[in-house]
């Protein structure tokens, strides 16, 4: 009985060492304190999960001028280190940082998803994407401070571009929270072959209200992308805020 309940007891740690494991990655104009209401779900079912802060948001104080794509991937890396049976989970801008993690250590990623998140193809910036979407409410709201290497939100457009499912208290809260982003990695082009980028699976959650990354856009990166997987909420841009369930339950259901 002993030799049996070791040998069941060395089964179940085999398999729970299998499990995946699933790296958040926020977008711009967020940190990551965006996955707060998704982390314990995931850890509920057993998951491993790291939410990575990128450098310039949050409490990070990295100056602006520093900053570039190549920053926001390298701490991703760094947080995946030797990990493997990566589920990479990427949030609006961080589809850019995402598709170059995978371009760079494929054998790491399992899976990409892409929650309302920019889907690139090679040689492409977040603002090639960005000016081609003709459904974004951004672009008017958009300030650019090249003294201090920065992009923000005008206070009156936040909520409209991205939490407008919202109850009014966390808009409120949410508006006085928003702080600039860095320029740089916005015009940052990424470096992706059909061999590395394009062995990784990739699936797409796709928000149907958002004005951030509309609709349209996003169904049109995902079909030129050749996802393998798709969801739709009926969601602003941060679902993560709005329907944390509803997120957690694709990303468990995608880990599996």
């Amino acid at each position: 009985m002993v030799m049996i309940a070791s040998l069941f007891g060395i089964t179940a740690i085999a398999q729970s060492t299998k499990k995946s494991t699933i790296v958040l990655v926020h977008g711009a104009w967020s940190e990551v304190q965006a996955w707060k209401a998704v982390t314990p779900l995931l850890k509920a079912k057993g998951f491993n999960v790291i939410a990575v802060n990128l450098p310039g948001h949050g409490n990070d104080a990295t100056p602006f001028t520093s900053i570039t794509l190549q920053s926001y991937v390298e701490v991703v890396k760094k947080a995946i280190g030797m990990t493997k049976n990566v589920i990479l989970v990427g949030h609006s801008m961080a589809g850019m940082v995402i598709s170059q993690v995978a371009e760079d250590q494929p054998e790491s990623i399992k899976k990409l998803i892409y929650l309302a998140a920019y889907l690139p193809a090679n040689g492409q910036s977040l603002l090639d994407l960005a000016k081609t979407d003709a459904g974004s409410h951004v672009g008017k709201f958009l300030q650019i401070d090249q003294s201090t290497a920065s992009a923000a939100i005008n206070k009156d457009g936040v909520v409209d571009v991205f939490v407008a499912d919202a109850s009014k208290n966390i808009q409120d809260q949410f508006a006085n929270n928003v702080k600039p982003d860095p320029l740089a990695p916005f015009a940052s082009p990424v470096k992706l072959t059909d061999a590395h980028f394009g062995s990784v699976q990739k699936v797409y959650i796709y928000t149907t209200n958002d004005h951030a990354i509309s609709y349209l856009k996003q169904k049109d990166m995902a079909k030129i992308g050749q996802v393998n997987g798709e969801y739709t909420l009926t969601s602003s841009h941060t679902p993560f805020i709005s329907m944390p369930q509803e997120v957690a339950a694709i990303l468990i259901k995608e880990s599996k």
